[in-house]
């Protein structure tokens, strides 16, 4: 299997865009999951400002991840006109990653998936129910992995 600039270190693999390195996405997934989690907790337990502070954090990591999804679509766009770049690939990393990259980045956004569901159903109808928003946020750091250090065939 070849080296995965994610997993090895490597900067400078030719025909990728340069930006950050592979473990920093990964770790700012996990970051701003756990983030979520507790935030999530707090806002189902109490009312008022930690539902507030809760909300901030979901809408925080919606537009990150928003901004993050359309990062990796543009860089994909530029890489596409070489390589074959499919959507599994860039945003679900289905045969673009290592499996350990892949099991990562997609169990923590099973994890954001489930908390936001069981957060939304244990409060609904309160702002908890903003929480739905959050993998966009783990959705989007995937598919700025693919776009950055993915390996996809020639086009």
């Amino acid at each position: 299997m070849p080296n995965f600039p994610g997993e090895s270190g490597q900067v400078g693999v030719p025909n990728r865009p340069s930006g950050p390195s592979g473990p920093a996405i990964v770790r700012a997934s996990a970051t701003g999951t756990i983030v979520f989690g507790v935030a999530s907790v707090v806002a189902v337990i109490d009312d008022g400002l930690p539902r507030a502070i809760a909300v901030a954090v979901d809408l925080g990591l919606f537009v990150l991840g928003c901004a993050a999804f359309l990062w990796a679509f543009v860089l994909a766009l530029g890489r596409s006109r070489n390589e074959n770049i499919g959507i599994g690939g860039l945003y679900f990393l289905t045969g673009c990653a290592p499996a350990t990259v892949r099991r990562r980045m997609m169990g923590l956004l099973a994890v954001q998936v489930i908390v936001a569901v069981v957060a939304a159903l244990w409060a609904p109808y309160t702002a908890v129910a903003a929480s739905v928003l959050v993998p966009v946020y783990g959705l989007g750091l995937a598919g700025l992995w693919g776009a950055h250090h993915g390996r996809f065939g020639d086009r």
